[in-house]
């Protein structure tokens, strides 16, 4: 009964149905490269991630182009909403941006998108999403303006709203960076911490205030193979 099965696999395909002509053809074939951006690539999706990232795109700069430098800045200003709304997501159970740090994002990254006009001589991005090398300084200006977001939002979101709807000195768009850098009023954090205790837990005591601040995030990635790493 073994041996029937097995000589029925074998005999299955048949003798003549070209298969064994088929892969010969495919062993011959001129190899396919895939130009698909690898995991590496700096996309949009690197700079929402904050990961380490190659710049792959191969870009030819040209002559300085007036329209192409304002087309940099218009097609990287259509993403700020979307990853300053995503950058201002608080990590609580309802996981809703923050509208204020959103819009505080919106100004940081609108002003950092300054630097990506790239003088018009070639593309921010190529056609496959990849940033281009020349727009390293772009990409770090946006990075920074998210990841700072992020940290606020983590550490400072809860308690600067609840700040805000109890009236504490201090609360609005400083209330953010005070309290990520430590910088906060004594006043200010005594407020927190009677109004807003739970929202506040992670703010310092008042007798911290003056201390050090903390260091914001930086993005230091190591270099990658074949092309400039951010």
């Amino acid at each position: 009964m073994v041996t029937i099965v097995f000589l029925s696999i074998l005999l299955g395909a048949g003798p003549n149905d070209g298969s064994q002509a088929s892969s010969l053809q495919s062993l011959e074939a001129a190899p396919v490269a895939d130009e698909s951006p690898t995991a590496w690539s700096c996309t949009v999706d690197t700079l929402r991630s904050g990961r380490e990232c190659v710049f792959e795109a191969e870009l030819t700069a040209g002559e300085p182009d007036r329209d192409q430098a304002t087309n940099n800045v218009r097609l990287v200003q259509g993403m700020g909403r979307a990853l300053c709304a995503e950058a201002a997501r608080a990590q609580s159970g309802e996981g809703k941006p923050d509208k204020a740090l959103a819009a505080l994002c919106e100004k940081k990254y609108a002003a950092a998108t300054g630097r990506c006009e790239l003088e018009g001589a070639v593309s921010v991005v190529d056609a496959k999403g990849r940033f281009a090398p020349a727009a390293r300084a772009c990409y770090r200006a946006l990075s920074g303006a998210l990841q700072e977001t992020q940290l606020m939002a983590s550490v400072a979101s809860p308690c600067c709203q609840c700040a805000a709807q109890r009236g504490c000195a201090g609360a609005g768009d400083q209330c953010y960076s005070s309290l990520v850098r430590q910088e906060a009023g004594a006043s200010t954090l005594a407020c927190m911490r009677d109004r807003c205790a739970e929202a506040c837990s992670l703010v310092p005591p008042a007798s911290s205030a003056g201390k050090a601040p903390a260091s914001l995030p930086k993005s230091e990635p190591r270099p990658g193979r074949g092309s400039a790493s951010l």
